[in-house]
């Protein structure tokens, strides 16, 4: 079905398809001839970035190769091309490729009997490869060439183009495609590769093949474990390119690139939502689901996501959705709701990328793309886009992060809340800001270790190490073992705030028998779900707190500024 959808997309009008056996490939230096096939010049294609360095992308033959020697007309490597080995030890190699290559050109400047095919068969005819000369200073042979005959570039001729499909379609198996269900001569290897994949290699990844008697059945190899004909293997495979090319229908996040796009071209696309949440859009959108707004007849339309990671030369289909325009906004506007929690200062929050939530469950943010495992983030956005419950797994990471940072940052609180709200624990709006009515036990220890760090920090101004700092892990998972010593300790702080800061030992005082009042003796441990309950407890105390400092220090302000005015 992936292979359908992405077909259709190909063959809709707005979308550029590249010639039959053409693909967006770096070409990095161009043999400048005459008609008569003599050398005026090399040109040097460079693009932009690092992968520019390769050179300038432009269409042009392309062909997928397996083991042995397969030439690729007028725009192959330096070994092909002009029969110069990188490896002094494959030079044996290297000139039956080169020779293989001209053979090709031959067969085109047979063919097509074009000036300009003849003045490259003219020029190889005159090439030794043993006496190589007027290469430029940066010439590499792993470099791709190609030829422009004054100023017209061979690739670019409609005969040559015509003569490459002709030429590589030499199949004479026939299968029914599983694309397009009819009997046709089927590819034995897919021409072209998925690029920009994540891991892969530079030159692309297959999407179908096999390599292995393990991947092979029915006696069928290669690209026949799939059996798809040309024109179809080359619409899926162009749109698919087209797709990862594109900022706004592809998203990579780790090891994962995830595109999507809809049944026609109707405007809507999730890239925003899910790259970079804007706080206003997403407001607009969680608005209109409530009210009702914004529901247009384009909703019932088709939506698709596909994610691809790579594995060697291969891609690899991490999932596949399949659903409509209305239902995925509709997820995305669950999506926000749940998102919801107070910053931490307790005002309102900004939403999370997929990558700030994936991200806050790994040790550093340089190393979340090298260690980030493909079933985070894909679990985040199939949630997301589906509608699906988030695994209890993520609640499980979030919580050992939280125990090794020795705390909780607010997208590790989100995502706890989220995982707790998507399978139900609470509802949707809940949990957003702290719940003085909540009388869970885990809960409550959270909020009463927040209220003694604070104790602490009040009564030592500059401590640079709390409680937080060596209690928190034993203190969220076993409570009954540290929690005696904890208020013992700060009762002592409690002492000294009394004579030094009579109004704030009030404050902490109520706030300490108000959730010591609901607690009947500490937990000896705490279960995965209560321990992500701690955190919470822990994050909204802490928010609550900061919030109410700043409305103290507010009034405070406000008062001595209409005495002043007094």
């Amino acid at each position: 079905m992936i292979l359908k959808r992405l077909a259709e997309y190909a063959d809709r009008d707005s979308v550029s398809s590249p010639p039959a056996m053409y693909a967006s490939t770096p070409i990095r230096w161009f043999i400048v001839l005459n008609n008569q096939g003599d050398v005026t010049g090399w040109v040097s294609s460079q693009g932009e970035g690092k992968r520019g360095l390769r050179g300038e992308d432009r269409t042009a033959p392309t062909l997928t190769r397996a083991a042995g020697i397969s030439p690729i007309l007028l725009a192959d490597n330096g070994e092909y091309v002009l029969g110069i080995a990188r490896d002094p030890a494959k030079a044996e190699r290297t000139a039956s490729a080169h020779k293989a290559f001209v053979e090709v050109v031959n067969q085109c400047a047979e063919k097509t009997q074009l000036p300009e095919i003849l003045a490259v068969k003219e020029f190889l005819s005159r090439w030794n490869p043993d006496e190589p000369s007027g290469l430029p200073d940066q010439f590499d042979s792993g470099d791709k060439i190609s030829f422009r005959i004054n100023e017209t570039y061979p690739i670019d001729l409609p005969e040559v183009r015509e003569f490459w499909s002709d030429y590589t379609n030499t199949s004479t198996t026939r299968h029914q495609c599983l694309t397009c269900g009819k009997v046709r001569p089927v590819e034995e290897r897919i021409p072209g590769k998925l690029k920009g994949i994540p891991g892969g290699q530079s030159v692309g990844t297959a999407l179908i093949s096999a390599n292995a008697n393990a991947f092979e059945s029915y006696g069928l190899t290669a690209s026949l474990i799939a059996p798809t004909c040309r024109d179809c293997a080359e619409k899926f495979g162009n749109a698919a390119n087209a797709l990862l090319a594109s900022k706004d229908h592809c998203i990579r996040i780790g090891p994962l690139a995830y595109i999507f796009w809809t049944q026609d071209d109707v405007g809507f696309n999730p890239i925003s939502f899910l790259s970079q949440p804007n706080s206003g859009e997403v407001k607009k959108l969680i608005t209109s689901a409530k009210t009702g707004q914004d529901h247009l007849e384009v909703d019932n339309h088709g939506f698709y996501a596909t994610a691809f990671s790579a594995s060697g030369g291969r891609a690899v289909v991490r999932d596949y959705i399949e659903t409509t325009i209305e239902k995925v906004k509709g997820n995305l506007q669950r999506w926000f709701t749940m998102q919801q929690l107070v910053d931490n200062i307790g005002a309102e929050g900004e939403p999370y990328s997929i990558y700030g939530m994936a991200s806050s469950l790994y040790r550093d943010n340089k190393d979340v793309n090298k260690n980030m495992v493909a079933n985070v983030p894909g679990a985040l956005l199939r949630s997301a886009l589906y509608g699906s419950p988030l695994p209890q797994w993520l609640l499980f990471q979030a919580v050992q992060r939280n125990r090794a940072d020795q705390g909780i940052t607010r997208p590790r609180a989100v995502l706890i809340k989220m995982v707790l709200t998507s399978v139900g624990y609470f509802k949707e709006g809940e949990m957003v800001c702290l719940d003085s009515g909540n009388t869970n036990p885990a809960y409550l220890c959270g909020r009463l270790l927040a209220e003694l760090e604070e104790i602490q920090r009040r009564a030592i101004p500059g401590i640079k190490a709390t409680i937080i700092d060596r209690y928190f892990g034993t203190a969220s998972s076993a409570p009954a073992t540290v929690f005696g010593s904890l208020l013992s300790g700060a009762q002592n702080h409690l002492a000294k705030m009394r004579k030094e800061q009579p109004g704030s030992y009030i404050g902490f005082q109520r706030r300490l028998e108000e959730i010591m009042s609901g607690l009947h003796g500490f937990p000896k441990t705490l279960n995965l779900k209560d321990q992500a309950l701690f955190s919470l407890g822990y994050y909204h105390q802490k928010a609550q707190d900061r919030a109410d400092a700043i409305a103290g220090k507010e009034r405070k302000n406000q008062s001595q500024e209409g005495n002043n005015n007094e």
